[in-house]
């Protein structure tokens, strides 16, 4: 595959085209269906996953029996990682929006590589980082929000971790649907549609094929209420 079918801010992103292809190369390949849960929450493994080609979500469960979304992954990055590397449980469901291709790295293959190459077990760990301190700061129910609101936090976490500047504004160019934006979401496509037409109309967003262009990034992050 080509370099730049990862993003950059993703792991096969950031690591060096020799380094990848080692970390590829101890990985097994699986094509995976919409809507199939790769990751269970609470489950006792320990293997990784890195997204070849894939759009997944990542939920946890609420006291209520609700979901909340935490996270949007895209090809590049790698979930399970937690598991991996101190051998607890399963903190998060990870679900396929889309029909993906995936790597399954078992916990041994992946340990072994980050002993091997340690400029790769420190970009791990910032990911790690960077993962940890999002999710203190926005373990959020997204259900109790309107789907404008939720759609509006979608759009800038995708913004923010995969989004790339251009005259026209950041463009999030992740190929994503507007079914699987509903998925993300918790929405229904009709809602979803409604939703993002609205931003749309406000001059906040603009969509192409494929892909979504924020135009005023102050206005989403006032619409999201991350304020």
């Amino acid at each position: 595959m080509e370099e730049a079918h990862w993003p950059p801010a993703t792991l096969l992103g950031r690591l060096q085209p020799s380094t990848r292809q080692l970390l590829l190369s101890v990985g097994v390949q699986r094509s995976v269906k919409e809507a199939q849960v790769l990751l269970r929450e609470g489950a006792l493994e320990s293997h990784v996953i890195l997204l070849d080609d894939a759009l997944v979500k990542v939920t946890v469960s609420l006291s209520d029996g609700r979901d909340a979304l935490l996270a949007i992954r895209v090809s590049g990055d790698i979930v399970g990682e937690i598991s991996a590397l101190n051998g607890t449980p399963r903190t998060a469901t990870v679900t396929a929006c889309r029909p993906s291709t995936i790597r399954i790295v078992h916990r041994n293959a992946f340990r072994s590589f980050l002993r091997d190459n340690p400029e790769a077990a420190l970009e791990v760990a910032g990911i790690v980082a960077d993962r940890l301190r999002w999710a203190n700061r926005r373990r959020i129910d997204f259900t109790s929000y309107p789907v404008r609101v939720r759609l509006a936090r979608v759009l800038w976490e995708l913004a923010v971790a995969y989004g790339q500047r251009d005259p026209r504004g950041v463009i999030i160019d992740i190929r994503l649907t507007q079914n699987e934006l509903a998925t993300l979401c918790g929405a229904a496509e009709i809602s979803l549609q409604k939703a993002l037409g609205g931003l749309r109309a406000d001059g906040i967003v603009a969509t192409g094929y494929r892909e979504i262009i924020v135009r005023d990034g102050e206005a989403l992050r006032s619409v999201a209420g991350l304020e």
